[in-house]
């Protein structure tokens, strides 16, 4: 058998290249009036935030609270349900149901709301009450008559949380501090608590501390009837911190005075305010 070889002229050779190259850009070459234009992106609105819920508002549910939701008339529709961690409650018909960060009002509505839709009830009244606060306190902490956790089921002053942790004890400072949960601190007196404006007694947050320390002593000793240590009260002079110690004996002197700070005499007066820590000596008179 005869085999017939072709050979492809050089020709022809660089003619099928350049076919193949045409083709192959017109395969990328699109015309701009078959080019679709693409839309510009459209924003995104930002969601709406969240309102901020206050104490103000009304006690705000929390995980941990013990709550009882009801259907007026209604007893099988009656559940007592703690707030799980996940923030909701189990309620009969409507299972989960979301009920952290909501006001007693506001778990009302939505209740009612569900129950509504669902056609469970035509036109249910819903009433919701907070059988346990677990989840909404202020901690109290030192020179309280009974320091812990207070729970806050409303908005509260400092003054009506001192009352409720029994007042301050004896031995405690005059002064309290307020620490709020970003960190900001405020000192207020005590004693302006009961009779200053709503700037000296301001309202807590679920969170904030609540710190008396224990009063400042001073010590006296020497030529008075009562040495011993003291609580220093606030502008308490050295003429009242002799009165406090009873008073100077028959050899005591009140030119005899001194005073030790830090470990160092300080010059006074009668008249110079004590702080805490301070001794005072009291010598005799000469004569």
């Amino acid at each position: 058998m005869t085999f017939l070889t072709l050979k492809a002229r050089p020709i022809d050779r660089v003619l099928a290249t350049v076919l193949a190259a045409l083709a192959a850009l017109a395969w990328l070459v699109v015309p701009a009036s078959a080019q679709t234009a693409m839309p510009p992106p459209v924003p995104t609105a930002a969601a709406p935030a969240s309102p901020v819920v206050t104490l103000n508002d009304g006690y705000v549910i929390g995980v941990g609270d013990v709550v009882e939701i009801a259907v007026l008339g209604r007893d099988e529709f009656k559940p007592r349900v703690q707030v799980q961690v996940d923030g909701t409650v189990q309620l009969p018909y409507l299972h989960s149901v979301m009920a952290s960060n909501l006001t007693v009002i506001q778990l009302r509505e939505r209740v009612s709301k569900l129950l509504r839709d669902g056609g469970y009830y035509v036109d249910p009244v819903v009433s919701v009450t907070v059988v346990s606060f677990a989840s909404r306190y202020v901690t109290v902490l030192g020179e309280f008559a009974s320091p812990g956790l207070v729970p806050v089921d409303r908005a509260y002053r400092v003054s009506e949380i001192l009352a409720r942790a029994g007042g301050p004890r004896p031995s405690a400072s005059d002064e309290l501090v307020l620490r709020r949960v970003s960190g900001e601190e405020i000192i207020l007196p005590i004693e302006l608590l009961s009779r200053g404006g709503p700037a000296d007694d301001p309202l807590v947050q679920p969170g904030d501390k609540l710190f008396i320390g224990a009063a400042p002593n001073f010590y006296i000793y020497g030529q008075v009837n009562a040495p011993g240590s003291y609580r220093v009260e606030r502008g308490m002079t050295l003429r009242m911190a002799l009165a406090r110690g009873g008073g100077l004996t028959e050899r005591g002197s009140s030119n005899r005075l001194s005073v030790f700070r830090n470990g160092r005499q300080v010059r006074v007066t009668l008249d110079t305010v004590l702080q805490g820590g301070d001794t005072v000596v009291v010598g005799e008179r000469f004569f």
